[in-house]
């Protein structure tokens, strides 16, 4: 009885470990591609050059590859696949140089985001 009780206090506390561990890592993520976001919004809005903005959407779409991969894990495919939309009509937007028709889309991302976010915190109102 002993034995069994210490083996499920060590898988417990692996859980509670890993999920810790996977809700900092989506939090970074998605910190850092909404702080990218936000940065190519401003330079939409202040009428940057074409190749700034360019670059902007470059890092945003590297970066998210990256933390795609990792968070694909454990998250929703059909989540990630919405943002992964997102960020797709952004470049396109950008290849016939409709900024302003970006912002709508940039907005729609970062909710995606901070909706992915929000939905693996763990708080009391996810628990009930």
């Amino acid at each position: 009885m002993k034995k069994e009780m210490i083996i499920c206090i060590i898988i417990i506390a692996l859980i509670i470990i890993t999920n810790i561990i996977a809700q900092n890592y989506t939090k970074n993520c998605v910190e850092d591609i909404t702080k990218g976001l936000y940065d190519l919004e401003d330079d939409i809005l202040k009428k940057q050059n074409d190749n700034q903005i360019l670059q902007k959407i470059y890092d945003i779409d590297t970066k998210w590859h990256k933390f795609h991969n990792t968070l694909a894990f454990y998250i929703e495919h059909d989540e990630l696949e919405k943002v992964e939309t997102e960020i797709s009509n952004i470049k396109g937007l950008e290849k016939v140089n409709k900024y302003d028709d970006m912002l709508p889309q940039i907005e729609e991302c970062i909710f995606l985001l901070e909706h992915i976010r929000d939905k693996h915190t763990l708080t009391a109102i996810n628990i009930f």
